[in-house]
């Protein structure tokens, strides 16, 4: 299940917000006579009271119009020129026994592995445990694993490299998620991270 907002969501939120701003713009129109009135030497009546009230409000318009231009300018950045913001993808954790959905038990846990070419059970291969449910940030996913089988017959060579709440890295068999977000392929780097860390 995707979450937030989609990049073109985004764009079309970012161009109405464009389109206001610029309306808003075209109808401001500056007072006739307001440089002169701005520039000239003050009158010797108006005392000087009444200059810093002047002063105060010319600021305030010139202040005003700065930051309308400003966010002119942001908004009407071509689209390439900034990066769309999107959340990190997560994965929730999925347990093919449907008894062991409700429980966080040693006996219901699911392993994180530290290599995701190694054998999944074997001794030294752990990194921790996930319960059915836990949401883990995802960085990337390896394609090529060993082969793992669930409970209820479903296989996979997929391995996500995930991290949980408490910052445990490590690797979760495709066959433990069912995922439907996009995850980029981990490069060689990414997969001897956790063979160097843990």
């Amino acid at each position: 299940m995707r979450s937030g907002w989609s990049s073109d969501d985004l764009t079309d939120t970012a161009a109405a917000l464009r389109e206001r701003l610029l309306a808003a713009d075209r109808e401001i129109t500056v007072p006739a006579g307001l440089f002169e009135r701005v520039t000239a030497a003050p009158a010797a009546a108006g005392g000087p009271g009444r200059r810093h009230r002047t002063a105060g409000w010319v600021v305030a318009a010139v202040v005003a119009v700065c930051v309308l231009a400003i966010g002119c300018r942001l908004l009407i950045r071509p689209p390439g020129s900034q990066a769309a913001v999107r959340p990190a993808p997560t994965l929730t954790v999925y347990n093919a026994e449907a008894p062991c959905r409700a429980l966080r038990t040693m006996e219901c846990a699911l392993r994180l592995a530290r290599d995701p070419h190694g054998r999944y059970a074997a001794a030294g291969n752990g990194a921790g445990e996930v319960w059915h449910g836990d949401r883990l940030g995802v960085t990337c996913v390896v394609t090529d694993g060993t082969l793992v089988l669930d409970e209820s017959g479903i296989t996979s060579r997929r391995w996500y490299l995930v991290a949980t709440a408490a910052g445990v890295r490590g690797w979760l068999p495709g066959v433990r998620t069912r995922n439907t977000t996009p995850v980029p392929d981990c490069d060689a780097a990414q997969e001897r991270s956790t063979l160097q860390v843990m």
